[in-house]
């Protein structure tokens, strides 16, 4: 049970880049919950009656209530405990604004180019590994610009763009490593 009495439920899967965000943002928090490890290829009634649009992984239910989509949950979790433990998302509106343009970025660029040339060892899949370097160059000088000189993307601690890059920024860096 998190602060306050509030009831945190976070359905997901150990393998999941995606649930690893959500578990790092209530790390951040020092939030307490119960995970539920879910099999995404036989899914439970719990996951289907929480995300029955997508039907995906993962779902944070805090009290009661789903909240579906990592970086929804990311912000939710850092503004529903607003309080607790270190922020996620800078304060200042536009700094806020840039963070949440680049987690998007990361997903929209990164992570899509890194699903297409992970899958296919085709031109395709060489293409996609190209725009995915291109990407990764324009994340690292928003982050030159944004860190202020600091170690992260807002500053002095790991906000809502590094929880974006976890786990699939260590996968392309792995992959561009092997692939040389």
């Amino acid at each position: 049970m998190a602060e306050g009495g509030d009831e945190l439920k976070l359905l997901g899967s150990w393998s999941s880049p995606f649930v690893t965000r959500a578990k790092l943002a209530l790390a951040i928090k020092g939030l307490s919950y119960e995970n539920v490890d879910e099999d995404v290829h036989n899914k439970s009634d719990l996951l289907l009656g929480s995300n029955p649009v997508h039907k995906k992984i993962p779902v944070l239910i805090h009290n009661g209530v789903p909240v579906c989509e990592s970086m929804i949950i990311v912000q939710y979790i850092d503004e529903a405990f607003a309080g607790t433990g270190p922020p996620i998302l800078p304060a200042d509106p536009h700094e806020r604004a840039v963070a949440r343009f680049w987690a998007a970025y990361v997903d929209d660029k990164l992570v899509s180019q890194w699903t297409n040339s992970s899958r296919s060892k085709s031109k395709a899949g060489a293409e996609a590994m190209t725009e995915m370097l291109v990407a990764v160059e324009a994340l690292e000088g928003a982050l030159r610009e944004c860190s202020k000189g600091k170690g992260f993307f807002g500053g002095d601690g790991v906000g809502v763009v590094e929880l974006a890059k976890i786990r699939h920024g260590q996968a392309a860096a792995a992959s561009t490593s092997n692939n040389k």
